[in-house]
């Protein structure tokens, strides 16, 4: 019934838009800093890039077809359920509640905090308060009612394209003095597959969104034909972006420099345009980032409430209340403002967008198994897209979701333990619930 209320309108060219704008955040202007500390090379960091946007494209037309089949409110939580049944997918809600958002929004917070100290040449003494701030800012915007929520949405989407395509056009015709190398791909310092994992676990942050993108398909006048090539025009496009910033940034500073500052395009863009000019461009990046810390506020606080609303949560009743005249869950976006305010007093910006990462692609790994399980278990189910190369595309998200996971385990043990011992602790209050008769 929810299929047919859907309007067939977009096209390919919207969905292109729709794609590219999804995925395009602010991991762009800060994650060069943790992939080149991981990988210590301008080649590597540049492989990491393109591997990370190679994974994403097969990960985006392999979960585009779990999209267009069940195109159902709920997204990943309604695959997953369907596939695995409902502990799956109440484990990944409860993961995006008391993780990824509130980790997403608290790691924000501090890069735009981050972004103050280095505008205003302040102490690193003001960065805790201005992002405690900024999220507690951001999410009593959010509380007045999405309209407000949205229309700030639309204006920073704008915005954060201006930084991107100054940095690039100026970057790469910078005329200075740094040695652009793309060999040695890689140094004894650091081995070249942990390097490598490191740093593809860093740029997935800022290819992160693009689990969304399939979520249009029942509203494509032709999603056979027009959504993998949206994905894959889409994605390509956003690889491409992002390698070409990455580039001016290695125009203007050598790889070395980038790993040692948390500010990477601003310190490029104070190079490039000078103190006046870089300040106006890190005017425009701390707009993306309030813009991205937004959009995560508005997607996060719905959650809990969607979780209340089927009663998988302990208080239940006071999750699913909304206000009065803004009919905002404000309940789940307060629990979801105190995680995020400790996790911005207890990481930093690069342990909780890693630890985020890791444990997002382990229900996205889940994601795109779940597309051999139902082309077995349910052949009749009607599918507007397939998948292209079937079982190729989607055996390379698998191996390359396998990759971030084991190595995530590998190199950041302690990182990935905390991520997962934060997701278990939901299956206590699973099994009292049912136990319950709740679900």
């Amino acid at each position: 019934m929810e299929n047919q209320k859907l309007r067939k309108e977009i096209g390919f060219f919207t969905a292109l838009t729709v794609v590219m704008g999804t995925v395009i955040g602010s991991g762009v202007f800060f994650k060069p800093e943790a992939v080149y500390s991981a990988t210590g090379t301008a080649g590597l960091g540049l492989l990491a890039w393109i591997l990370g946007g190679v994974i994403t494209i097969c990960g985006g037309l392999t979960a585009a077809e779990l999209s267009a089949a069940i195109p159902q409110t709920g997204g990943m939580m309604i695959y997953l359920q369907k596939t695995y049944g409902k502990l799956t997918a109440y484990l990944l809600g409860w993961a995006q509640t008391v993780i990824y958002f509130p980790a997403n929004i608290a790691a924000l917070s501090i890069i735009f905090a981050t972004q103050v100290a280095n505008l205003f040449q302040t102490s690193d003494d003001i960065i805790v308060p201005v992002a405690i701030a900024a999220a507690a800012f951001v999410m009593l915007m959010n509380f007045i009612g999405a309209k407000v929520a949205g229309s700030f949405q639309a204006i920073t989407t704008i915005c954060k394209l201006i930084p991107l395509i100054l940095i690039i056009v100026f970057g790469l015709f910078h005329q200075g003095d740094v040695a652009f190398r793309l060999f040695p791909i890689s140094v004894e310092e650091h081995p070249f597959l942990t390097s490598l994992g490191s740093g593809l676990v860093a740029t997935m942050f800022a290819y992160d969104g693009w689990i969304h993108v399939g979520n249009i398909a029942g509203e494509m006048k032709n999603p056979k034909k027009d959504l993998p090539k949206a994905i894959v025009f889409g994605l390509t496009g956003v690889m491409l972006v992002y390698l070409l910033i990455n580039i001016a940034y290695l125009f203007v500073m050598p790889a070395a420099s980038l790993a040692a500052t948390a500010t990477p395009a601003s310190d490029v863009a104070n190079v490039i345009f000078g103190s006046i000019g870089g300040k106006l461009i890190t005017i425009g990046i701390l707009i993306s980032v309030f813009g991205t810390i937004n959009g995560y506020t508005m997607t996060g606080i719905r959650i809990p409430y969607a979780m209340a609303l089927d009663n998988q949560l302990p208080f239940s009743n006071w999750f699913q209340k909304l206000g009065k005249k803004s009919s905002v869950p404000y309940n789940g976006g307060i629990i979801i403002l105190i995680i995020s305010v400790i996790m911005i007093f207890t990481g930093g910006f690069n342990q909780l967008t890693d630890m985020l990462i890791f444990v997002i692609w382990i229900f996205y790994t889940l994601t795109f198994i779940a597309v051999f399980v139902l082309r077995k278990r349910e052949p009749e189910l009607k599918r507007p897209y397939k998948v292209p190369l079937y079982p190729v595309i989607p055996i390379i998200a698998i191996c390359g979701g396998v990759f971030i996971v084991l190595n995530t385990l590998y190199t950041q043990p302690l990182n990935a333990g905390i991520g997962l011992g934060l997701t278990l602790i939901g299956l206590p209050i699973y099994f009292y619930k049912k136990t319950k008769g709740h679900f």
